[in-house]
């Protein structure tokens, strides 16, 4: 049953990392791309591909602690205890970033328009590098069983948890430019197909140099993630993932966004089951095995029944959700995000998409 609820886990983790982990890399998008009009094109289909789909994205981590804290709850309460400075700057980085999205469309000057996009952009990258952060605390042995001992700030602030917040947000704009390219080319959009097109070439590039380089950074700091990752079963996922990215990479090439999403998301996929199989069997590397952290067997029968009805519930509901997006059916007309505070005249024309 540790297992089961384990998988169930691992199945959040990935869903939340390449469902909301795109909207977040789509905010890094938002804040570079340029000027108010010059970025105008980007972030208008930024905001027109995110509102269908935005807040529902977040079910996966509702789930992710629910599990967690009923199947885990030493684990749970260790890393909450630990972690809980990350931890409480990326709720309240998802609070200020769900707002000012929200706001943003509602704008009444391009002023307001700017300020509200800041604070989404700027929390779009605090978010997933303050969760990253977090799991690099766990990854590299510095979480203890129980409550927290020392300085608040150590768990967090090193160079595993950088190596890796870093990497889940760089992931996060690869991954929403690989999408916003489908997106763009489905509307009809070709300059910005072009430039979600460089835009993924360009984070596909940097999450490859990132997660060779991390070896290094794991090496010396995370030996037992390392030695997980370069052999057996970890091994083969990191290198499944590898094939798959570099299978992105020629699809992004050839303009196949639409087989590229999934190829994309796949990748990123393998290398959280990797890691899951990498740590094995422990939750807390050298401190707190599957077993030893799992709740009483009564309790995760319960959860798996309970679990079970939700899900017959939650996957269809968020499978014709999706569905309709990638169809195009929920698609709203395409307006550049600064066009209701500059009326279009004869003498417009479609500014090229940001570099």
């Amino acid at each position: 049953m540790a297992e089961i609820m384990l998988g169930l886990a691992l199945l959040a983790l990935t869903a939340y990392a390449v469902l909301a982990g795109a909207d977040l890399g789509a905010g890094f998008w938002d804040l570079t791309a340029g000027g108010d009009q010059r970025g105008g094109r980007v972030r208008g289909l930024i905001q027109r591909s995110m509102s269908p789909v935005w807040e529902a994205n977040h079910v996966w981590l509702i789930f992710l602690l629910v599990v967690l804290w009923t199947a885990f709850p030493i684990f749970f309460g260790s890393i909450m205890s630990t972690l809980y400075v990350p931890l409480f700057l990326a709720a309240f980085g998802i609070i200020l970033r769900g707002t000012a999205f929200a706001l943003r469309g509602q704008a009444a000057t391009i002023r307001e328009a700017r300020g509200f996009g800041a604070v989404f952009a700027l929390s779009s990258v605090l978010v997933p590098f303050c969760f990253g952060a977090a799991i690099g605390g766990i990854v590299s042995g510095r979480v203890p069983v129980c409550n927290a001992l020392g300085d608040p700030y150590d768990y967090w602030l090193n160079p595993t948890s950088i190596l890796i917040g870093v990497l889940a947000v760089v992931t996060g704009t690869y991954l929403s430019a690989t999408y916003l390219g489908g997106d763009a080319q489905r509307a009809g959009l070709p300059d910005l197909v072009e430039a979600f097109r460089r835009r993924a070439l360009s984070g596909a590039i940097a999450v490859g140099v990132i997660s060779l380089g991390g070896l290094a950074v794991l090496h010396s700091d995370a030996r037992s993630l390392y030695d997980g990752l370069t052999s057996g079963g970890g091994l083969v996922f990191v290198a499944i993932s590898g094939g798959l990215g570099l299978t992105t990479l020629g699809l992004i090439v050839s303009r196949h966004f639409i087989v590229a999403r999934w190829s994309a998301a796949a990748a990123v996929a393998s290398i959280v089951v990797g890691w899951g199989v990498a740590q094995s069997p422990y939750l807390l590397p050298g401190e707190l095995t599957l077993d030893d952290a799992a709740a009483p067997h009564a309790t995760l029968v319960a959860l798996t029944i309970a679990i079970g009805v939700g899900l017959c519930f939650l996957v269809p509901s968020l499978a014709l959700l999706y569905r309709f997006v990638l169809t195009g059916r929920l698609d709203q007309e395409f307006e550049p995000l600064d066009q209701r505070f500059r009326p279009l005249t004869a003498d417009d024309h479609p500014p090229e998409a940001g570099a």
